[in-house]
């Protein structure tokens, strides 16, 4: 965990909005009480029956007839009126017995320049009056002078959280299983302690180092550590934050940041996801321009043109295909740092590191943890050993255990058990066979890794049952042989449904799918298939992330590869079949035992499978092609 303290060097701002809200009020209350009041200083027309009646009601005090005009103008209770003449010989009579007068310019009618002024200068004069004092209070707010634009405010400034160290800072001790990222990162901190050594040789800082790995293997981690040791500010910022639907407020935003920076240099620049701001540029007429314009400032501050000011640029993205080729070139990222997930002794390592901050048993073995947790990253290698203190909590002990551990893997895996799942006694029985299905495939066989533990509880994820098998080291390096023997374990499941009750079901969706996976790869990209050759057919979309490949096959050579896909796994689905069927007695009798206590371990399953009458075991047929 990060032990920096945020460093706020600004008074707390108030969003943009929250000015427009007020400026919107103004406008409300103005509406209500200002220009109510100019519109009753208005002459409403009407017709001359209403006239006739509200004189004869004594709602009139005051007439003035102008005959130049053609029409009558009156004075009512709520305002002034006028209506057009008509041929009335009783008007005079109706206005003697009304008692009102009607002589000479007895009634003040609101002159137009006023109600002009009323209804419009003001309002935009209050307007303007107001949007004044708000660009007043944000120019001081923002330290500009005179000539600030206050639209840029909140846009233009940089959001670049700002870190200093503390007594307890993050250090390359926090963080395991890297150790060619960290070695290769201390040396930019030797030079931030001692640049005159480097400068006396002519060497130069690089201007940017380049964190490219899949998510959750510590990048971000590693760039606080390598400030944590330099001792120096750390400005941390998302490439996210850079992009807004205003015309150059991103570029804005990336000069404010490399401004800062230069102030307190030496310092760390931290741009996280770089990604969304430096993807490559397209020459197609319909473009991000915004983006792009964003991009191309940040290529001109990483230059260089004024020499080594002390900052230095780490960067960290997960889609290093996708970057933009001038981001990359030396003199902008100099250095790029693979931060890949750990080996075995590297996921051992993080595990303990995590389990600092945690109360365990000392005898927990953290070596069998790390080996169930192949594949893991470091995120998710933190996520078990939580999980585990969790499940020690929840048990009511004061410390976590080795069983914890290892629930907190299947957690992480396959989800937490479903305590309401009812299974019939036909199902349970059929998710039995099937998981020993796997795992008797698995341990007849001289190249598939050792089973660690079967169950046939259902789990949160959806999966009735799993079976889970423990390589003994690193599988940097995956032999023909080694696939092969994977699909018929994969196939084992479904095989032992076939074999025991003449029929198969949904529950081996997943196997099916790691099954067609596996041998796409065989034969599209690895070169195991004699027919195909050694020839790529499919490139992935990204290094580290799951986005699917791209077939460079022309229809026909797709044809014979889905063939030979279809081929190569009924192959191993027959193996495997004939291989239970062969030892169906074994099948059985473990299946019956899993039956009746829900999970064997690996242990168990080696016991009973050594139980069994030896001889009965039919050995591995030879694996086909």
């Amino acid at each position: 965990m990060s032990n920096f303290e945020e460093r706020d060097n600004q008074n707390e701002r108030k969003p943009l909005i929250y000015y427009w809200g007020l400026v919107m009020l103004g406008l409300f209350l103005l509406n209500i009480f200002i220009v109510p009041w100019a519109g009753s200083r208005q002459v409403q027309e009407v017709d001359y029956n209403t006239f006739v009646t509200m004189l004869g009601e004594g709602q009139v005090t005051a007439v003035e007839v102008q005959e130049q005009d053609n029409q009558i103008v009156f004075a009512g209770e709520n305002g002034v009126y006028k209506t057009g003449m008509v041929e009335d010989p009783m008007l005079t009579e109706r206005l003697l017995n009304a008692d009102v007068e009607f002589s000479g310019q007895i009634i003040e009618q609101a002159s137009p320049l006023v109600a002009f002024l009323v209804s419009w200068v003001l309002p935009m004069l209050l307007m303007y009056l107001f949007w004044r004092f708000i660009s007043k209070r944000m120019t001081e707010r923002m330290g500009g002078g005179e000539g600030s634009n206050a639209m840029s405010f909140g846009m233009t400034k940089s959001n670049a959280k700002v870190y200093v160290q503390s007594t307890e800072g993050i250090s390359f001790d926090d963080v395991a299983g890297q150790d060619e990222a960290k070695e290769s990162l201390s040396e930019i901190v030797d030079y931030m302690h001692n640049p005159d050594k480097y400068q006396s040789v002519g060497a130069k800082m690089p201007t940017g180092v380049l964190l490219v790995g899949p998510p959750g293997t510590g990048k971000t981690m590693l760039a606080r550590a390598v400030a944590g040791e330099a001792n120096v500010p750390f400005f941390s910022i998302s490439g996210s934050e850079f992009v807004e639907m205003f015309a150059g407020a991103g570029a804005a935003r990336v000069r404010d940041l490399f401004k800062q920076a230069k102030e307190k240099a030496p310092c760390i620049v931290f741009i996280d996801e770089i990604d969304a701001v430096g993807k490559k540029r397209s020459n197609q007429a319909i473009g991000n321009d915004e983006r792009e314009q964003t991009l191309n400032q940040l290529l001109t501050e990483m230059d260089g043109f004024e020499g080594n000011t002390g900052v230095m640029i780490l960067a960290a993205t997960n889609q290093p295909e996708a970057l933009d080729n001038a981001l990359l070139r030396p003199g902008r990222f100099d250095r790029q740092v693979r931060v890949e997930l750990p080996d075995l002794i590297g996921r051992e390592e993080i595990l303990k590191v995590h389990a600092k901050n945690i109360q365990h048993e000392s005898n927990v073995d953290f070596n069998k943890i790390a080996r169930m947790a192949s594949g893991a990253s470091g995120a998710e290698l933190a996520n078990i050993v939580n999980e585990a203190a969790l499940r020690a909590v929840r048990e009511g002990r004061q410390k976590a255990n080795q069983e914890d551990f290892q629930e907190s893997i299947e957690v992480v895996i396959a989800g937490a058990e479903k305590k309401n799942a009812i299974l019939s006694d036909k199902e349970k029985m059929i998710v039995s066979y099937h998981e020993v299905g796997h795992a008797l495939v698995a341990a007849l066989q001289t190249h598939s890794a050792p089973v660690e533990k079967i169950t046939i509880i259902p789990r949160t994820s959806g999966a009735l049952g799993y079976t889970m098998q423990v390589s003994e080291g690193n599988d940097n390096l995956l032999s023909k042989e080694q696939l092969m023997d994977k699909l018929a374990v994969y196939a084992g499941g479904r095989a032992a449904e076939e074999v025991v009750f003449g029929s198969v079901t949904t529950g081996a969706s997943n196997d099916i799918e790691q099954m067609t996976k596996i041998a796409r790869a065989m034969i599209t990209q690895y070169g195991m298939d004699n027919d195909i050759g050694m020839v790529t057919f499919e490139q992935n979309q990204s290094q580290y992330l799951s986005n699917g490949t791209n077939s460079s096959a022309s229809p026909e050579m797709q044809s014979k590869i889905d063939r030979a896909i279809v081929e190569l796994i009924q192959e191993r689905y027959d193996y495997a079949k004939q291989l239970l069927t062969d030892n169906r007695t074994l099948l059985d009798s473990l299946s019956q035992h899993l039956y009746e206590t829900e999970t064997i371990t690996g242990a168990e399953f080696m016991e009973i499978l050594e139980k069994e009458n030896k001889e009965d075991i039919v050995d591995e047929t030879p694996v086909t092609t």
